[in-house]
């Protein structure tokens, strides 16, 4: 008798993938939101089910970030909530920050928005103000590429952790008006 020969199976899709894959759009464009206020990404992303991954799903994710327009830049901007700070912050670091965003938002008429990986929360503070200030100096037209990249990233982000992969750590509030759907 010959040997048969097994073939290994592909890993099973997480159960909160198959859910996104199956839920109705409506469910998942407002699951999206939360992730990125940006409806059209939220529609691409919902209309082009089902991913097989939730890295196929993540790649998506940034290929849509990647296209938004300068008024889907402006409408996920504008729901962006400033970032918390964390705990046992000092009164003068909080100061600090109020007026380095104050200063970003008077320039760039829109929050200040930065994704910081692998960054415990010790450092993400300064590597917050270190941002700010050293984006201030950016023209406008500069700086709206660089948060576009920072809104891509954030997004990815939580989306992983929306679906409960290793997402990305970042030091953001989630958008105006997000719900959780946990």
């Amino acid at each position: 008798m010959p040997a048969q020969t097994r073939t290994e199976s592909p890993s099973p899709t997480p159960p909160s993938l198959t859910q996104f894959n199956t839920d109705p759009a409506e469910d998942i464009e407002r699951a999206l939101l939360t992730c990125l206020r940006s409806l059209r990404w939220a529609r691409r992303l919902a209309d082009h089910r089902p991913y097989p991954d939730l890295d196929s799903l993540l790649a998506a994710a940034d290929e849509a970030a990647y296209d938004l327009t300068p008024g889907d830049l402006a409408e996920a901007l504008a729901a962006e909530a400033l970032p918390a700070l964390p705990d046992g912050v000092y009164a003068a670091a909080h100061t600090a920050l109020g007026a380095a965003h104050a200063a970003y938002e008077s320039r760039f008429g829109h929050v200040f928005v930065i994704c910081v990986e692998r960054t415990s929360p010790d450092e993400a503070l300064n590597q917050v103000l270190t941002g700010i200030r050293s984006r201030l100096t950016n023209d406008p037209e500069e700086e709206r590429a660089v948060a576009a990249e920072e809104l891509r990233r954030l997004a990815k982000g939580r989306l992983a952790e929306f679906l409960g992969g290793a997402g990305l750590q970042h030091f953001a509030a989630p958008p105006r008006g997000a719900t959780s759907n946990s």
